[in-house]
């Protein structure tokens, strides 16, 4: 069979998370800081272990402070913050203050409750955190130095690309926020996705499985992992794409499969959303409002959830009343994925995850 126009393609080009480029730059300016030369280019370990080299574009050297920057290269990926110039400054603290974050131009801040950071923080994700944390502890422990330090990230022009992501909506003003789970983007490409997930169906099936797990991300696919004792093959990585993974599965079924999610995501398959991405799904507060008064839940906790600012947000406040929302949407995630299955003789459950990876509701 001749190839495809689509098989003679290169495959798409990975690129690097804000977090990783904040992390790097990182690691070069308070390398600076502690020794008064700038290494370039800059290596960090990632998450997973892996270990790319970043070029610095600015470099910066003061006796109080120390800057680097790092554009950001996203690869193949049509992200917002693609050349974005990504700068740590960092600054000796006072004794046994440890590592604290600020937002610096173009970075914003959270004023909205329900997201991983409290209203006030910056808006540097946890995962970030860590990596810029790590780089600073590992070199104040080879220097022989306290690792008391305050970094600053900021990105030139941040505030207008904010504009073009949702953070105005979250409620994250001033800029954007420093992402990213593992360091890497994976390209976007829907097709190519979507053929990676029936790939990885088809293999699975040719190696006798009888159980697949299709997950939204890094900590979804960890938990479900760990409960059902899944080998790697068995593992989906579903992504957004949970109506290319259920549709077929449709046609090519295997005995057993779980869909697994954090609850914004699984709260838009309950709505009967099939493409789970934000910029083409979102999360119905109304609809959720009428699951909480369902519930028995008050005037006053319906009318919050009907204004809530993030899905989290609902989660919280549900569970602060006793009221287990997160049941009502496996339950309706899981009527749904049926409903798109057909009659295929599938055993489908759905398992909904927390933030640090705990499962908070099964249906089956």
């Amino acid at each position: 069979m001749p190839a495809s126009k689509d098989d003679n393609k290169p495959p798409l080009r990975r690129g690097w998370t804000t977090g990783a480029c904040a992390a790097a730059a990182t690691r070069a300016a308070y390398t600076a800081l502690l020794t008064g030369h700038f290494p370039d280019p800059v290596s960090i370990t990632l998450p997973r272990g892996e270990t790319p080299e970043f070029a610095l574009a600015i470099e910066e050297l003061s006796g109080e402070w120390c800057r680097a920057g790092i554009v950001k290269d996203a690869g193949d990926d049509p992200d917002v913050t693609h050349g974005a110039l990504i700068v740590s400054t960092v600054r000796r603290a006072d004794p046994n203050s440890g590592v604290a974050f600020r937002a610096g131009p173009g970075v914003g801040t959270v004023t909205k409750p329900g997201l991983p950071l409290d209203p006030g923080e910056p808006a540097i994700n946890p995962v970030p955190r860590k990596m810029i944390r790590e780089v600073v502890e590992t070199l104040a422990r080879e220097h022989h130095v306290a690792a008391d330090i305050v970094v600053e990230i900021s990105v030139p022009d941040g505030e207008e690309l904010a504009l073009r992501t949702w953070n105005p909506r979250l409620g994250i003003v001033g800029g954007i926020s420093i992402l990213g789970t593992t360091g890497i983007v994976h390209p976007f490409s829907c097709s190519a996705w979507i053929h990676a997930i029936h790939r990885g169906i088809d293999v699975a099936r040719a190696a006798g499985l009888t159980h697949v797990a299709g997950a939204t991300g890094s900590t979804s696919e960890a938990a479900v992992q760990a409960l059902h004792t899944l080998p790697e093959l068995a593992l989906i990585d579903m992504g957004d794409f949970v109506g290319g993974m259920l549709k077929y599965l449709r046609k090519n079924p295997l005995p057993r499969v779980t869909v697994c999610g954090g609850f914004a995501k699984m709260t838009k398959l309950a709505q009967g959303r099939l493409d789970l991405h934000s910029g083409r799904s979102q999360v119905d507060f109304d609809w959720l409002a009428e699951r909480t008064r369902a519930l028995g839940g008050s005037d006053g906790l319906i009318e919050h959830v009907r204004r809530a600012n993030t899905a989290r947000q609902v989660l919280q406040e549900t569970h602060s009343h006793g009221l287990d929302v997160a049941d009502v949407i496996a339950r309706e995630a899981l009527h749904f994925a049926c409903k798109t299955l057909r009659d295929a003789p599938i055993a489908l459950d759905i398992v909904i995850v927390d933030s640090a990876g705990q499962v908070i509701a099964r249906a089956e």
